[in-house]
């Protein structure tokens, strides 16, 4: 049998030999540009020991009774080849069985020093709950480091140590606003804790929302990030922090080319902050908004598409006294233009408290300037999606029928059947057709039309009346104002042809 196969080993050689001769003049064929440019090195060796390791201590109250907790051992079968090693891992190397008390837990992360007073940068998910916190320097020395503060919303913390004898590197932030599709970037980190590791790759989007926060705007790259590689640095071929490494696209815990940072713009803002006042502090303009969708847009003349609809204005907020209304659709903020609701959202956490800033916004198809003085978002507070809160349905004596909807006028009765507060005023739906336009749209039963195509409305007829207008105008759409039984509002555009 050995002789067949090295018979058979003889025959394929020559084959094996040609395909990795034919390979190595691909590769020596390609040019030098496809490995990455020349410079890394050298931004590598400048910046090396300005990143640093983060070490966290952690204790936890180990859980009693099977698969408990994150620490629990696997439930594997009687017998399986597996059940030594996790017997040992779980039971031996953790401390005991499970519900023997507290433990500690140890974890690292990444960051990176930006004063050399003592100042480093790093995620907050990398030091949350965290008992005790020490850096470890590109020598190995390692200091014990305090928090300055966090913001959970960008996933950022700021620490402070005391610094060693030797004199510290510390780095600078540069302009993520510049970065270009295809620019070369260098993440450094400690990727399962491998302190000091340098990958390289692209900038492979802009302006990325992932849905995982408020104030989404990260950078994607495909340079190799891991587990570890939280909170450590992004660099560009300067040697400047553009962005810093927070979270991975995945399915196996390892790189696949699908990595985010928080851009240097957002991260400079949130480091002063928490440098100068231990907490972050917001602009708050007090509205809720929502997309400026075709519909909505064709209801409102505006072409194109932009901007961010105004859904409700706060009784005590900053937009009220400035004559910002429900309907008015802002398109520039302080001079930066808004495409969309998160523009709206990024711009206005990112400008100082108390700033006076103008506010281009299209009301009934015109463009008007509001001047607005800035107050401070709350933590309690969320900055700004139009909700939508769903009423139980019910059967109800019809007064009109419009849309899909049965209208009737309000009454006690209704409103303490569907819990409809006595400020909120308008015409309710009392059922949806399920095939309907409004269906689709989340319209139900309990909510309340406030105004339709802008204009208030008292009861069903004035409904009926409003759309037929609108009808005969030629348009495809109506615009309502919808209210829930809290009254919060939401603009929702139905076609009426």
């Amino acid at each position: 049998m050995t002789g067949a196969i090295s018979a058979l080993s003889r025959r394929l050689r020559p084959i094996v030999v040609a395909v990795g001769l034919a390979s190595a003049a691909a590769f020596s064929a390609a040019p030098a540009q496809a490995r990455g440019p020349d410079g890394i090195a050298d931004v590598a060796e400048k910046v090396i020991d300005a990143v640093v390791n983060i070490s966290t201590t952690q204790t936890i109250e180990a859980k009693a009774g099977a698969g408990e907790g994150k620490g629990a051992a696997p439930q594997l079968p009687p017998g399986s080849p597996f059940e030594e090693f996790f017997d040992d891992f779980f039971k031996n190397r953790r401390g005991g069985e499970k519900g023997s008390g507290p433990r500690k837990t140890n974890s690292l992360g990444s960051g990176f020093i930006v004063d050399t007073a003592g100042i480093a940068v790093t995620n907050n998910h990398v030091i949350a709950d965290a008992d005790e916190i020490n850096i470890i320097m590109n020598d190995g020395t390692k200091i014990k480091a305090e928090l300055v503060g966090v913001d959970k919303k960008t996933d950022l913390a700021v620490l402070k140590f005391k610094p060693p004898a030797k004199p510290l590197v510390a780095v600078k932030f540069g302009d993520s606003d510049k970065l270009r599709l295809g620019e070369w970037v260098i993440a450094i980190g400690n990727p399962f804790s491998l302190g000091g590791t340098v990958t390289a790759g692209i900038v492979s989007a802009r302006n990325r929302d992932i849905n995982s926060g408020p104030y989404d705007s990260y950078i994607q790259t495909d340079a190799a990030i891991n587990r570890g590689n939280s909170g450590g640095p992004l660099f560009n071929l300067d040697g400047e922090v553009i962005g810093v490494n927070t979270l991975i696209i995945s399915p196996s815990g390892g790189s696949i080319g699908i990595g985010f940072a928080v851009p240097s713009k957002t991260v400079i803002g949130v480091v002063d902050s928490l440098r100068q006042f231990g907490e972050l502090r917001r602009g708050w303009l007090g509205v809720r908004i929502q997309q400026v969708t075709d519909e909505i847009a064709e209801s409102l003349n505006i072409k194109p598409a932009r901007g961010a609809l105004i859904a409700g204005v706060e009784d005590k907020g900053p937009a009220k006294p400035a004559g910002i209304e429900p309907g008015d659709v802002v398109i520039r903020f302080d001079g930066k233009d808004i495409k969309e609701p998160k523009d709206l959202s990024r711009v206005v956490a990112d400008t100082a408290v108390g700033k006076a800033v103008d506010v281009v916004i299209i009301r009934k198809g015109k463009e008007e300037t509001k001047q607005v003085t800035l107050g401070r978002l709350d933590d309690g507070e969320k900055p700004v999606q139009a909700s939508v809160k769903s009423q139980p349905e019910a059967e109800k004596p019809v007064t009109q029928k419009a849309l899909g909807l049965d209208l009737a006028s309000l009454s006690k009765e209704q409103r303490a059947k569907f819990k409809i507060k006595d400020s909120v005023k308008g015409v309710l739906i009392t059922s949806v057709d399920n095939g309907s336009d409004a269906a689709e749209k989340r319209l139900s039963a309990g909510d309340v039309i406030v105004e339709v195509a802008q204009e208030t409305v008292g009861n069903a007829s004035d409904v009926k009346k409003r759309i037929e207008a609108i009808k005969k105008d030629g348009k495809k759409s109506v615009l309502l104002l919808v209210s829930n039984g809290d009254g919060e509002l939401r603009f929702v555009a139905l076609g009426v042809q």
